[in-house]
């Protein structure tokens, strides 16, 4: 994955971030998938926020003139899946999150860290409760 793709995934990223999503984790699969080239992990702390994240995501990205090939999952708001074709972003209620693993079953895949990424405030454990 080259640097301007690492760059290009920022604005995918700031997307993700506009709503405080949770546990933002971006991957390189490029090499190890031919279905996207990232996926980008993010949590919400509930389905209604998982819910509102995918939709800020979807708004935020249609202003850089990107739509979602497709997206699933919104109405149940447990794991919405959005396809951007190269970048497809998964957003979990926390606790589906933990259950299917995803960082688990790509553990091949490397981490990369964008430049809004560094700048993300550690979680706070006050907020460490989920409810739905």
């Amino acid at each position: 994955m080259t640097n301007s793709f690492i760059d290009n995934l920022d604005v995918y990223v700031q997307a993700v971030l506009g709503k405080k999503a949770g546990e933002l984790i971006v991957l390189d699969v490029h090499n190890l998938s031919s279905v996207a080239d990232a996926f980008i992990i993010c949590s919400g702390r509930s389905n209604r926020q998982v819910q509102a994240i995918a939709e800020h995501i979807r708004q935020e990205l249609k202003k850089h003139h990107l739509k979602p090939l497709s997206i699933e999952g919104i109405q149940e708001g447990h794991w919405v899946l959005i396809d951007y074709g190269d970048v497809i972003i998964h957003v979990f209620y926390e606790p589906v999150r933990s259950f299917y693993d995803l960082e688990g079953l790509w553990t091949d895949a490397r981490r990369v860290e964008t430049e809004s990424m560094k700048n993300i405030p550690p979680p706070d454990p006050a907020e460490d409760t989920f409810d739905e």
